[in-house]
């Protein structure tokens, strides 16, 4: 039986910041989809949530793959420029894991 996990990235932009966010991570996605562990990725931004959120949604088989990633994705420079420009935009955020039940 194979299992889909839904991961997603909660970050809350600095204000006026979620637009600069968005387009960061767009810039982050073909690095991560390169990787072959998140099998769709979707980036969203809130209508009715907190302001300034917006989230970094994935589908994956392997969690510890997904969470291993990170170590692996350092290594890439350019991702590794990206991740630091993200992380200066958000004042915080969370992760949530989802069993996909389809």
């Amino acid at each position: 039986m194979t299992f889909m996990f839904l991961v997603r990235n909660v970050f809350h932009a600095k204000p006026g910041k979620a637009k600069a966010l968005v387009e960061t991570f767009k810039r982050a996605t073909p690095h991560i989809q390169a990787t072959g562990i998140a099998k769709k990725t979707r980036i969203l931004t809130d209508t009715t949530s907190n302001f300034w959120t917006v989230v970094i949604e994935q589908e994956v088989e392997d969690l510890n793959a997904y969470m291993n990633m990170a170590k692996t994705m350092g290594k890439n420079e350019e991702f590794a420029q990206i991740a630091k420009e993200y992380s200066e935009m958000a004042t915080g955020g969370h992760r949530e894991v989802f069993l996909i039940e389809e």
